[in-house]
């Protein structure tokens, strides 16, 4: 299965493998100081980290993804709608599994811009939720719980320079399929349209840290929409 076409055309065994690389977040509750964020952050990575340039912006209406918000995609990544009703699969368990991967806690997948032609292999993933009276953090919290493997999760809320605030996790998650524990952080900001997620992942820790650059643009050119 790819999550990006949705197609699902392998056994249970086959997608779990794929649902453990590409997805990855989950339980932790740990709180971490908001003045320690940028020290974390800093440690999280291994030193600091070079800028990119952005490739244009995504979420508003006639971009690639709409989305309650808009940020700067890294140059080279490329942003692709995730389309629910796109699912091809053979029979229910399929349908099933395809569901699966596309909601995660509160929110669904949206969007999904790949690193792939910037070099890297991982996704920088958007997801969006119904629009209600949950808070950044609660949402980021339920959205983290609602898949198992992650340990040593620390929250911390954020605010750019344009005002927006929300909330940041960082923490571990180890793939049962795989057996390797991997460095993971999402964020999660409210809106009137409803909560938003970004997710980055990656194949491991290395192509994780690669990729933090592109997370940072997307989380200092975050607006509301």
């Amino acid at each position: 299965m790819r999550v990006g076409t949705v197609r699902v055309r392998r056994g249970v065994a086959q997608v779990a493998l794929l649902a453990g690389v590409l997805t990855g977040c989950s339980g932790g509750s740990d709180e971490e100081p908001e003045g320690r964020a940028s020290a974390s952050a800093e440690a999280s990575r291994g030193g600091g980290s070079a800028a990119v340039k952005s490739g244009g912006s995504v979420g508003a209406a006639g971009s690639a993804c709409a989305l309650p918000v808009t940020f700067d995609v890294a140059e080279s990544w490329k942003p692709k709608a995730v389309e629910a009703g796109s699912a091809e699969g053979e029979g229910e368990l399929a349908e099933e599994l395809a569901a699966a991967l596309l909601h995660q806690g509160p929110v669904t997948a949206a969007c999904e811009i790949d690193a792939k032609p910037a070099g890297n292999i991982g996704f920088l993933r958007v997801w969006t939720g119904e629009a209600g009276d949950a808070d950044a953090r609660t949402v980021l919290k339920e959205f983290v719980a609602a898949e198992k493997g992650a340990e040593q999760a620390k929250y911390r809320a954020f605010r750019t320079a344009d005002g927006v605030t929300g909330a940041e996790v960082t923490y571990t998650y180890t793939s049962e399929a795989l057996d390797e524990t991997k460095e993971e952080r999402a964020l999660a900001v409210a809106t009137k349209r409803g909560p938003v997620v970004l997710h980055l992942g990656g194949l491991d820790t290395d192509e994780h840290r690669a990729m933090l650059p592109a997370y940072e643009l997307a989380r200092r050119t975050l607006r509301v929409g």
